[in-house]
């Protein structure tokens, strides 16, 4: 297993070299947040995690238990699965948006679907969250900024 990267993965830079040409600017594994999130995009208060199907217990048809050791295997992708969500919660309690971009999401068949789809909620979260947000009086009653006219005299003097 220590053969195995936790940075700079396939999958990983599929995702940040699509990002990157659409002008998205990010940082990689930032260590001030919770989990170390592959890709953390300021701007949209927003943190990717690219997850393999494997090491994070993924419900697809890539993922599958191996035949040897299995109560070890069992547990470790548990725990990474309470870990990740954890992570995910506490991230969002400190008020970040997370995505989470799976291996097999990224396969060629659907991979440009799931980059347009990402790059398509990364613009709705920046809009959602920079929208100016107009609240009404709530009487029916509005005041007039022009003083009343009174009651005899001409409004066009």
């Amino acid at each position: 297993m220590a053969a195995i990267r936790s940075k700079d993965t396939r999958p990983e830079l599929v995702v940040r070299l699509y990002l990157f040409a659409r002008g998205f600017r990010y940082r990689l594994n930032s260590p001030r947040l919770p989990g170390h999130p592959d890709l953390v995009l300021r701007k949209y208060r927003t943190c990717i995690f690219v997850n393999g199907c494997f090491w994070h217990g993924h419900d697809c048809p890539t993922f599958h238990l191996p035949k040897t050791n299995t109560d070890f295997w069992r547990a470790k992708i548990e725990r990474n699965r309470r870990r990740d969500k954890e992570e995910q919660q506490a991230l969002a309690r400190m008020g970040w948006h997370c995505i989470t971009v799976w291996e097999c999401q990224l396969k060629p068949k659907v991979r440009q679907q799931t980059l347009e789809s990402l790059a398509y909620t990364l613009n709705k979260i920046y809009l959602e969250d920079h929208a100016v947000k107009y609240k009404l009086p709530e009487s029916d009653s509005w005041d007039m900024a022009a003083e009343k006219t009174i009651e005899g005299e001409k409004v066009g003097k």
